[in-house]
């Protein structure tokens, strides 16, 4: 386990969420692992919900991941039971300076929400201040979150797909995860052009 401990660089100690999908009243969720989590359940206790507003939060593009056709439908039955919002916090743990995300170093935590208003705007803040889209997205591609990659989140679905794949697919899969395929593209593009 010592080993891996180099490839963590900011993890989720606490999880709030409130009015958003089937959590119509503000629920904590804490004791992550920085290592390991399993989220159990009933089917129909709300354990994809828990997954969706992680992807809420980290700023999913695609709402389909999140299983909803628009942001109105990630607020508790859609606005309707007088619920008109929906706020998803993360409070990461920044303890590792080395690895922190840049400008935010002097912090041991970092709180990040995201809200929805039915009819609104999307709020972004970290540790309670105002902050923009594009500086949350940075701050998280820095430390390497990026949650509009394909491979970010593997739905059950996809699954036995990737476990029939050739080799030559997974290795295709793991380049386009961890962005090298991103990378060689730009480089081949670049090479054409010189």
């Amino acid at each position: 386990l010592e080993y891996y401990r180099d490839f963590f660089i900011m993890y989720i100690k606490s999880l709030v969420i409130d009015g958003f999908k089937s959590y119509c009243q503000r629920t904590e969720i804490d004791g992550f692992d920085p290592q390991f989590n399993a989220i159990t359940g009933l089917n129909g206790s709300g354990k994809s919900n828990i997954l969706d507003a992680i992807c809420f939060l980290l700023g999913i593009t695609n709402l389909s991941h999140v299983r909803a056709a628009n942001l109105h439908e990630l607020v508790y039955k859609c606005g309707q039971a007088g619920i008109n919002k929906a706020t998803v916090s993360a409070v990461f743990d920044n303890v590792d300076k080395s690895q922190s995300p840049y400008g935010y170093e002097q912090f041991d935590e970092l709180t990040i929400t995201k809200q929805i208003v039915v009819g609104g705007r999307n709020k972004y803040l970290i540790n309670g201040t105002n902050a923009t889209t594009t500086r949350v997205h940075d701050l998280f591609h820095s430390v390497q979150l990026n949650v509009n990659n394909p491979h970010f989140l593997i739905m059950q679905g996809r699954i036995t797909k990737i476990l029939n794949m050739k080799p030559p697919e997974i290795l295709s899969l793991l380049e386009e995860a961890a962005s090298t395929k991103l990378y060689e593209n730009k480089k081949d593009a670049a090479l054409k052009n010189y």
